[in-house]
């Protein structure tokens, strides 16, 4: 009988034994922390915040995807509006003419606030390319970092920077990124979110806004520079007011 039991001891083992667990491709890291994040939502309601002295608001009007950013200066109200590759300049209202130059940096600037809100709802884009690096620790704690390149057609004036995003490996947030840019002579930044909160079911974050404390370095490093102290604080990007209806 105990010649018997041993093996059938063994089977038992071996069938009970748990599968790897299947590692996950960068799509399907990226689209978990979309939906973890807020998912379709993003599209389908009116998002408006404030961001040190301006409002925002993000809106379908007419299935189509609109920017807003409104400033109040000496009671002149300025709305700067980018629908697509589109961008137009209203004062109290009135169209105004804006040379082509400064509609490109404004429409940029307008763009680029609204990016970083609605992360990681934009890396789905068609021209993003995405890479998974592995694994990376920051803080004594695991991420999956993943690498994120632009294509020129469609990329934008800058798609030549390069992101990083670090997602947690359980719950896929994105609790930091870090990107390189090319204008106003470039450099590098790495961002922790703080703050998480949910609003109507989007989440949204505030950072912390970091950069190298020495020049030259390499980008895909930065993580490790974090960990070491070799980054300093510049400042604090918070959201105020936060509607989405």
């Amino acid at each position: 009988m105990r010649k018997l039991l041993i093996p059938l001891m063994l089977v038992f083992a071996i069938g009970c034994k748990q599968e790897p667990k299947k590692e996950l491709t960068t799509q399907e890291i990226v689209d978990n922390s979309i939906a973890d994040s807020g998912g379709k939502l993003f599209n389908d309601h009116k998002v408006t915040f404030d961001f040190r002295d301006k409002s925002y608001v993000s809106e379908n009007v007419d299935g189509q995807r609109v920017f807003k950013r409104i400033s109040d200066l000496d009671s002149t109200i300025i709305t700067d509006v980018k629908r697509g590759n589109d961008f137009e300049r209203y004062m109290n209202d009135s169209l105004v003419m804006v040379h082509d130059t400064m509609a490109v940096k404004y429409a940029n600037s307008v763009n680029s606030v609204h990016y970083f809100v609605r992360l990681p709802y934009g890396l789905n884009d068609g021209a993003v390319n995405k890479e998974l690096l592995g694994k990376e620790t920051i803080d004594n704690k695991e991420y999956y970092k993943v690498k994120v390149t632009f294509d020129q057609q469609g990329g934008g004036d800058d798609f030549e920077d390069t992101y990083l995003y670090w997602f947690d490996i359980e719950s896929f947030k994105p609790e930091y990124l870090a990107y390189d840019f090319h204008v106003n002579g470039g450099g590098q930044r790495f961002r922790k979110a703080y703050n998480e909160r949910y609003v109507n079911g989007i989440r949204f974050v505030d950072y912390e806004n970091y950069k190298p404390k020495n020049d030259g370095t390499d980008i895909l490093e930065i993580g490790q520079l974090y960990n070491k102290g070799e980054l300093e604080l510049l400042s604090k990007i918070e959201l105020k007011n936060i509607a989405v209806e």
